[in-house]
């Protein structure tokens, strides 16, 4: 239900600087709804960054695209990846994603 974001082959190096999951349809789990959750522990979380076209300034503006971004966006969510979080700070996170998925 849930995967992390990674390079999509060979041709590709991440130095993971950003920890990003996304949460499959299919599991009927929601990224907003794991961003509330984590909120409520005081873990902070965002969404993926908008696309541009859905952005108010641009929603005029021509798009050639898929749905991939939006999809993205959708199910996408950033989780804390600073270099200043401890061990502590790990397992805490991991708790309670684990939790959430295991509803």
């Amino acid at each position: 239900g849930v995967e992390v974001l990674k390079e999509p082959n060979q041709d590709y190096f991440s130095n993971h600087w950003l920890t990003a999951i996304f949460i499959n349809e299919k599991s009927r789990k929601s990224a907003e709804d794991l961003r509330i959750i984590l909120e409520a522990s005081n873990i902070e979380s965002r969404p993926l960054w908008k696309p541009m076209h859905m952005q108010p300034i641009f929603s005029k503006a021509p798009y050639y695209g898929g749905k991939v971004s939006e999809t993205l966006f959708s199910n996408g969510l950033c989780l804390p990846s600073g270099s200043n979080l401890k061990d502590g700070d790990l397992e805490r996170i991991k708790e309670k994603l684990e939790s959430f998925f295991d509803k």
